[in-house]
């Protein structure tokens, strides 16, 4: 979350510290501050000063010669030439010194202007990094002029309020109470024992009776409070700037007076609130409903979204008016004719708010603080904190009709009971009970006097709806007595081990390096997809593969299943590679797929450990793809063997059975070109996927070395005819066998032609005969290849073409 300092500072004194020391102090209590934003960073060294005289440029018609008065500190006769048309004399405006910066990095320096000496520049708001929406006038055409009381010297950062940083606070989702700028307040003043500024609620009601206004909660199961106040007389406008100002800084755009006190709140004690027209609530009945099936509702983003009867909605007499806890409707909201309106305070489950943001694609400030959870001390806080903005800015007359349905109306603080000794057993360190107590004290929890000298008991306070028992005390005391407090040591009776790798670890990394070498990259994917996936791959429903699990709550409907194969996954990142213009690349993937024992679940799914690889590019051919895979074999001093397999997403002649020791550990093969037209990819694709838990249990470790021989090889280029159905497989593993010599056997050609018999192919291989001791000549190898063709013809009947 964001936090402006000069915000923090209405309810806390952080003027003795200094930013670092405070983003350290907030780091050791569990807030790690991901950014300290200075938003005036780049103006530098510009002033307000007031123009004392203005002359026409004599070899201009439209620049002027200026004389301004920035104070004795700055000069009092400072000449400066301006196009700007908006400037008198008078006029206090920004003065852009010379040296200094402007937004954009913009550097300001003396010069001349036609012959005229110009000192500087004088400043539009754009100059500044600022739009009308953060300070007044800023967005005019021309010179920004500055309100006649500021005075002259002052750093313009000051003036137009971005002399202030912004702390970005990761915020733990146990934490919804520090989901705000009072919550923060309430941490950083027991930092810095301080007592925290109370927020101001008061405001006085008119009493009425002309507004009807009935309440009626259906599903207090998700809404278990809800309030409603009525506004009459109300008027539209802009914010005050200091209003605007704080909404800019976190990150959220002014509106209108009426609206922006609703996100003011939000960000100020962190309850979401929403402000209806009452006279479109029709019946002035508001309903707290789940919607009916068929009904749909246009929010404030002006998009159309059919609901549900598992969404919860807040309705009127006849029609949802909005989607509960994410967004308003449209028909509902404020507009100018807007003159009574209905502040809605309330709590949503967060399940339910989570759940339909889902599903309906559609999230928002305020659902984001439904989704981590809203207390119901905050909720009546809030409504009282926003009747009192309504009053200060004089927005309308508060009326006494309101309306409230709460299912705990009055809530009692949780009590945990426990003892001294307890909370120094659970944080391994004695801290003195007093401290204990002053801690809680200052955290607002209850220490409760009891008879008993190591009895602790606690009353926590109603915003803090995260803690349970004697761990979570402890770890509030620890936090703010401070980590750095309990000593490094080894817990009794332990004693260090050697650290180090697993061997599936280590298998892992082994593979992952040779893929690297092999010029892969690895991809992380996530371990779920959808199931129009699988249906692009044609994957069979009888499959192993379409047996899947689904996923109850899912992020969308391309999320919707556990995987059961990496190939989609795969696929999908390819696809995006080359939509973005990368047409050629190696991935891999090592990661689990989840095959279920039974469907419906009633075991936990196998999990299976997968290597998918990936590659494409117009210079990736078949004998590219298998040649990394026997790369991968080599390394690991596996033996792998090809057999020919059909697979419904492959091409039919260019796929394989990767085997090894008989059994099918995964394939390889090219996308099918149907499957590339509908992706509309022009490029190669060849995917493989292997069982990485039986490639590992087949890693052989007995590695023989032997000396580089000092003789040269000889290679030899061979066409073998066969018959079609016998493979390259077997064909490379004949002429392995056939000689010792033989170091290397790689595939070049394939050829069908007219100069062979029917139902023939020629394989052409080039052969590597390396020597062991004594070097080979012509007539060895020779020798060698007579045996090799001998056995050929032997087994596959295979001649020389």
């Amino acid at each position: 979350m964001l936090l402006p300092i000069s915000w923090l500072k209405d309810f806390v004194d952080v003027s003795k510290i200094s930013l670092e020391e405070l983003e350290r102090q907030l780091f050791s209590i569990g807030f790690e501050v991901e950014e300290v934003k200075y938003l005036g960073q780049e103006i530098k060294n510009c002033v307000v000063g007031e123009i004392t005289d203005i002359k026409k440029h004599p070899d201009s018609d439209h620049l002027q010669i200026c004389k301004l008065n920035c104070s004795e500190k700055f000069g009092t006769d400072i000449q400066i030439v301006t196009g700007a048309q908006n400037v008198f004399v008078g006029a206090k405006v920004p003065v852009a010194l010379n040296g200094s910066t402007l937004a954009g990095g913009i550097k300001i320096k003396s010069g001349k202007l036609r012959g005229e000496v110009s000192d500087g520049m004088l400043c539009s708001g754009a100059e500044l990094g600022i739009t009308g929406d953060f300070y007044p006038k800023a967005d005019v055409d021309g010179i920004l002029i500055l309100p006649e009381n500021v005075m002259i010297g002052t750093d313009i950062k000051d003036v137009v309020g971005i002399n202030d940083y912004v702390f970005d606070i990761s915020v733990t989702p146990n934490r919804p109470d520090c989901q705000s700028i009072f919550g923060m307040a309430r941490e950083i003043a027991v930092i810095l024992n301080q007592k925290v500024k109370p927020v101001q609620t008061s405001y006085i009601t008119n009493s009425t009776n002309s507004y009807p206004l009935n309440l009626s909660v259906e599903n207090n199961a998700v809404c278990p409070l809800y309030l409603g106040h009525i506004v009459d007389d109300v008027k539209l406008e802009q914010s005050p700037v200091w209003l605007r100002q704080r909404l800019i800084k976190c990150g959220i755009n002014p509106i209108n007076n009426v609206v922006d006190i609703t996100n003011y709140v939000l960000l100020e004690l962190g309850q979401p609130m929403h402000a209806f027209d009452y006279n479109k609530i029709k019946g002035g009945k508001i309903v707290v409903r789940n919607a009916k099936s068929g009904e749909s509702i246009l929010t404030l983003d002006e998009k159309e979204h059919n609901l549900t009867e598992k969404n919860l909605v807040i309705a009127d007499g006849e029609t949802p008016m909005a989607v509960a806890g994410i967004m308003g409707g449209e028909k509902s909201g404020i507009n100018n004719t807007t003159n009574k309106i209905v502040l809605e305070s309330a709590v949503f489950k967060r399940e339910s708010i989570r759940k339909t943001s889902r599903a309906l694609g559609l999230a928002s400030d305020s659902s984001r603080r439904f989704e981590k959870g809203v207390d119901s001390f905050t909720t009546k806080f809030a409504m009282q904190r926003a009747l009192h903005l309504v009053s200060v800015l004089g927005i309308g007359n508060i009326t006494d009709v309101s309306v409230g349905f709460d299912l705990d109306p009055h809530p009692v603080n949780q009590i945990i009971d426990t003892n001294f000794s307890k909370i120094n057993s659970i944080l391994g360190i004695q801290v003195p009970r007093t401290e204990i107590t002053r801690i809680l004290t200052a955290l607002e929890f209850n220490v409760i006097p009891t008879k008993l000298q190591d009895e602790l008991k606690v009353e926590v306070p109603l915003f803090r709806t995260d803690l349970e028992g004697a761990n979570d005390i402890a770890e509030e005391v620890i936090r703010i007595y401070g980590y750095h407090n309990i000593p490094a040591k080894l817990l009794a009776d332990t004693f260090i081990t050697k650290g180090g790798k697993t061997q599936e670890q280590k298998d892992r990394d082994r593979v992952k390096n040779i893929l690297v070498n092999q010029g892969f990259n690895e991809i992380i994917t996530y371990s779920f997809y959808g199931e129009k996936d699988l249906e692009r791959l044609k994957v069979s429903k009888d499959s192993v593969e379409y047996n899947f699990i689904k996923i109850k709550n899912p992020l969308s409907e391309d999320y919707g299943i556990m995987r059961t194969m990496l190939l989609p996954s795969m696929l999908s990142i390819i696809n995006k590679n080359i939509k973005k213009g990368i047409d050629c690349g190696r991935l891999f993937e090592i990661a689990n797929v989840y095959i279920p024992r039974e469907v419906p679940l009633t075991h936990l799914p196998i999990e299976r450990q997968m290597l998918s690889l990936g590659m494409f590019g117009e210079d990736v051919d078949y004998f590219k793809a298998r040649g990394v895979i026997e790369a991968i074999g080599e390394s690991l001093n596996i033996n792998f063997k090809f057999e020919p397999v059909q697979k419904p997403f492959f091409h039919p002649y260019r796929s394989v059975n990767i085997i090894v020791e008989g059994e099918a550990i995964g394939y390889l093969g090219q996308l099918a070109y149907d499957i590339s037209e509908e992706l509309s990819l022009k490029e190669n694709i060849f995917l493989a996927e292997i069982n990485f838990e039986k490639l590992a249990k087949n890693i052989k470790n007995n590695y023989t070395y032997k000396n580089i021989t000092k003789h040269q090889s000889i290679k030899r280029d061979l066409a073998i005819v066969v018959n079609n159905s016998i493979t390259v497989g077997e064909v490379s593993e004949i002429i392995k066998n056939a000689s010792k010599k033989v170091t290397s056997i790689k595939l070049f050609d394939i050829y069908h032609g007219k100069q062979l018999e029917k139902d023939y192919k020629s394989l052409a291989f080039t052969i590597t005969f390396t020597p062991d001791k004594e070097p080979l000549t012509a007539e060895d190898v020779d020798a060698q290849v007579n045996k090799i063709l001998s056995k050929l013809k032997e087994k596959v009947a295979g001649t020389l073409r």
